[in-house]
């Protein structure tokens, strides 16, 4: 089609009025749409069972509070011990109407009914770190987190190699399925025996004196597999004190168990990499939300288990000094 003389003076106004004073178009002055989060007015609320000042949960906050600054929603975070009182956060979540609910579920049982409920008032539910063969039973859109049963068979098989046959593992929290299943899987791949010890873990102190007189009064344990880094740097000072020469693993990370390792202190910890159990739960509910996007097809995600030792320790101390690991 031919342009007239009138037509071209148009196109050239419309091109001139499209300029800001800058001589950049309005559309080029205008950030892309992806340089911003899309700040949908979301929020989605992270309930789990990690006690306040516990510097595992602490990256797991991280990782969700990141995400939720990434794609604009607000994130709320709480945590509680007492399975009776993590139900109750729950329900206030539901009772908030929040878009979306991410939850861990050391003790499942007592979860039942609050996620039931959760799920019945169609807020869509992610579960973290416990709980994943009631996952989706429970009627989650997915488990994020890392096999217990898996992660434990590496640990035992780690231990094993190391000469260790007859195992300490150190529970830190009565009733929670993940850690039995933890000293479970290493005592099958082993080959040995595997005593458990059940200690408090908001009393340090105790658990070094509970470790220390188990080693003293059974010679024959000669490796401690902790469960949470601040129960391996109590086992670590209770291996000091009894003069034993067991050999300490952990699972999960913190600054002072990437120290142990540093300093052959501790052999290795499991890696569940926990950031991931904050920052994907708030993204798959993000694109459930803004697309109807499910993630892992009824099967877990699973952020582990990886393996931190000496050899990449120092790599990993720098990304745990910034709160990712």
């Amino acid at each position: 089609m031919r342009r007239t003389p009138i037509v071209l003076a148009l196109l050239g106004a419309l091109a001139l009025t499209g300029c800001s004073s800058g001589g950049q178009s309005a559309q080029s002055a205008a950030p892309p749409a992806s340089s911003a989060p899309a700040g949908s007015g979301a929020t989605f609320a992270v309930i789990t069972h990690g006690a306040a000042g516990d510097s595992f949960w602490d990256v797991v906050k991280n990782g969700a509070e990141a995400a939720g600054s990434q794609y604009g929603v607000t994130v709320t975070y709480q945590g509680d011990g007492d399975p009776a009182r993590q139900s109750q956060l729950i329900d206030q979540a539901v009772s908030q109407q929040v878009d979306g609910i991410v939850v861990s579920m050391a003790n499942p049982d007592a979860l039942r009914e609050a996620v039931g409920e959760a799920v019945a008032a169609k807020i869509p539910v992610v579960t973290i770190n416990s709980g994943a063969d009631s996952s989706k039973a429970f009627g989650a859109l997915t488990h994020v987190g890392q096999s217990e049963d898996v992660a434990g068979r590496g640990a035992g098989e780690q231990l094993k190699a190391a000469g260790v046959t007859k195992l300490l593992c150190v529970v830190h929290e009565a009733g929670n399925i993940g850690l039995d299943q933890r000293c479970r899987g290493a005592e099958e791949t082993l080959g040995g025996t595997v005593e458990r010890l059940q200690v408090d873990v908001s009393n340090l102190a105790d658990v070094t004196s509970k470790v220390t007189a188990t080693l003293q009064s059974d010679q024959q344990v000669n490796g401690v597999l902790a469960l949470n880094p601040a129960i391996a740097i109590a086992a670590r000072d209770a291996i000091r004190d009894s003069g034993s020469q067991a050999k300490l693993a952990t699972f999960d990370l913190s600054a002072d168990v990437v120290t142990a390792i540093q300093d052959d202190e501790i052999l290795f910890a499991v890696d569940q990499q926990q950031y991931l159990q904050g920052y994907l739960p708030i993204t798959f509910l993000n694109l459930y939300k803004n697309n109807l996007n499910t993630v892992g097809g009824g099967l877990p995600v699973n952020t582990g288990p990886g393996f931190v030792t000496k050899d990449n320790a120092e790599q990993v101390a720098r990304l745990a000094e910034a709160g990712t690991r």
